[in-house]
């Protein structure tokens, strides 16, 4: 059965308070409003650290039944170990979600862009991707987002495809977006789907750095998106969709924007 669940990446930023927070909400009640906007959040923090599990267990209590937390994997197994001698990280980090219950979503592992210094080609990075992911735990659902854009081809797919794993599907400056590539091979390797509306950060903070208001007109590229839910639907998958600030300007106002577009040609 499709379903399509729509937040934003984190719940908190600078100039959300008074343009989605009413004035004066005290930061511990955020959370709670937020829930009553959307369905589902990704968490960024997590990719910093994992959070204490006091912190966890006040997400789920801070949101109502059948709200879902979606999270990014710490950048220690990312980014600093590159899934390497990250089996302890792992598990802490997974033990410490658990605290989520019903309420855990996808958890994503976020890779950056990789120079040659540290893997020469994508056949490289695959080498070291492949054997990892056999060693994921059942029981999770998981995402991977790489910012390559010349190792994202029917190979990498294939590799995610075979685990179940979701390729998160983004839409960043540098990287193609998935009409650009649907004649290559199919970007779909899960039952379900993660998307991510990310927008080019360097540009727009030279614009701006408080996320009040939209900067940056994405209807067109939204309304290709929209299109593509569809077809995600009549594929009976289920989607989970998160827009960055940096995409254009304010996160809750692009989610605005995107559900407009959909249903208006629903």
């Amino acid at each position: 059965m499709s379903e399509i669940r729509i937040g934003t990446s984190a719940f908190t930023a600078a100039g959300w308070e008074g343009t989605f927070y009413p004035k004066g909400l005290p930061p511990r009640e955020q959370l709670s409003y937020y829930a009553t906007q959307f369905d589902t959040v990704e968490l960024d923090n997590t990719f910093y650290r994992t959070p204490a599990t006091s912190t966890v267990k006040g997400w789920y209590a801070k949101t109502p039944p059948g709200f879902l937390f979606a999270a990014k994997v710490p950048q220690v197994i990312t980014h600093e170990k590159v899934l390497v001698d990250c089996e302890a990280d792992l598990k802490h980090f997974l033990e410490t979600m658990d605290e989520l219950k019903e309420k855990l979503g996808p958890l994503l592992f976020q890779f950056g862009y990789f120079n040659t210094s540290k893997f020469k080609s994508g056949t490289e990075f695959l080498a070291r991707l492949k054997p990892f992911l056999k060693t994921l735990p059942k029981g999770y659902r998981f995402a991977v987002e790489i910012r390559n854009k010349t190792w994202l081809d029917a190979r990498f797919a294939e590799t995610l495809r075979e685990r179940g794993v979701a390729l998160a599907l983004i839409d960043q400056n540098w990287m193609p977006r998935p009409w650009e590539m649907k004649d290559k091979f199919d970007p779909i390797t899960a039952d379900f789907t993660y998307v991510r509306w990310l927008g080019d950060r360097k540009g727009i903070e030279e614009q701006t750095k408080t996320w009040d208001r939209t900067i940056v007109d994405r209807r067109g590229d939204l309304a290709n998106w929209a299109e593509l839910f569809r077809e995600f639907v009549r594929r009976n998958l289920k989607v989970l969709a998160y827009a960055n600030n940096h995409y254009a300007g304010h996160a809750p106002d692009t989610v605005k924007l995107f559900r407009e577009l959909y249903e208006k040609r629903k």
